[in-house]
């Protein structure tokens, strides 16, 4: 089975070295496109996590944001807490990216690093962390999924 370019699925646990970097699974480096060059955009997810985008999705995300007009408190605070933790970066030899202090902390990222595809971005968790997230996520009403499952057009 081939997988769509710029297509991230599965989960890889992986270790944070010291200068925090950790390790982009070949899987998720080889569906890159070329137009990437070998770059991804990181910034805060929306749960305590790390959100990494091909720099082509963000350039799209980025194009969406634009339109929200400034003149709107609302607006203003969700671009900012968008783009203010983003970083541009290219993974080295061996696969790894960096990242920044600020998200490290934020994600509560230690040793141990999971990495997950979520179709056109990777999110990285603290695995005691996604496993609360996923507990909670166990609550939800059975009907929403169903509804949002009707929504996938098969």
């Amino acid at each position: 089975m081939t997988i769509n370019q710029n297509t991230f699925t599965g989960e890889f646990s992986y270790s944070l070295d010291i200068k925090g970097r950790v390790n982009i699974p070949a899987k998720f480096r080889n569906v890159l496109t070329s137009d990437n060059e070998q770059s991804f955009v990181i910034t805060r997810g929306m749960d305590p996590c790390v959100w990494v985008y091909p720099v082509t999705v963000w350039q799209s995300i980025e194009s969406e944001l634009r339109k929200l007009s400034s003149l709107s408190r609302i607006n203003r605070s969700f671009v900012r807490s968008t783009v203010r933790y983003a970083s541009s970066l290219q993974y080295d030899k061996q696969g790894r990216i960096a990242i920044t202090p600020n998200l490290i902390e934020y994600a509560q990222l230690g040793k141990e690093a999971l990495i997950i595809g979520m179709v056109n971005k990777i999110e990285i968790w603290n695995p005691k962390l996604l496993d609360s997230v996923d507990q909670e996520s166990r609550k939800i009403d059975s009907s929403e999924f169903d509804a949002l499952a009707n929504q996938i057009i098969l």
